[in-house]
């Protein structure tokens, strides 16, 4: 699987990793982050508020359990579902650090995308 645009640019961080699959709504093999480090980044993940907790939207969202690291779940039913003492998370779109994030992919989409029609043009 090709990296990201943004896991290219930083690095092969798992704290970056995990953010870009929250981004990108990945499956969980194009993560390659093991449960342990899972695990011991995601502290950091919730204290810098990276994520929040949701449990009734119809959008694309991971969940996290000791059962398993994280993987995409599709389709939730309202609210009134449950999931025992699972916990659904979202990126945090309204976090300062993730809007900068933000930022930064669509900056390095603009110089691929111009860096491409640069070929594309030259090509002709």
């Amino acid at each position: 699987m090709k990296k990201s645009l943004l896991i290219q640019f930083l690095g092969e961080n798992p704290t970056f990793k995990i953010v870009d699959f929250l981004i990108e709504n990945k499956g969980l093999e194009g993560t390659k982050i093991a449960r342990a480090t899972l695990f011991k980044v995601w502290p950091q993940i919730e204290e810098q508020e990276i994520v929040r907790v949701t449990r009734k939207s119809k959008k694309q969202l991971c969940f996290l359990d000791a059962r398993c690291a994280l993987q995409p779940k599709t389709r939730f039913t309202r609210s009134t579902s449950t999931f025992g003492k699972t916990k659904l998370y979202e990126i945090n779109s309204k976090n300062p650090i993730i809007k900068k994030i933000l930022e930064l992919e669509v900056v390095l989409i603009e110089k691929a995308f111009d860096k491409r029609r640069e070929i594309e043009i030259i090509a002709r």
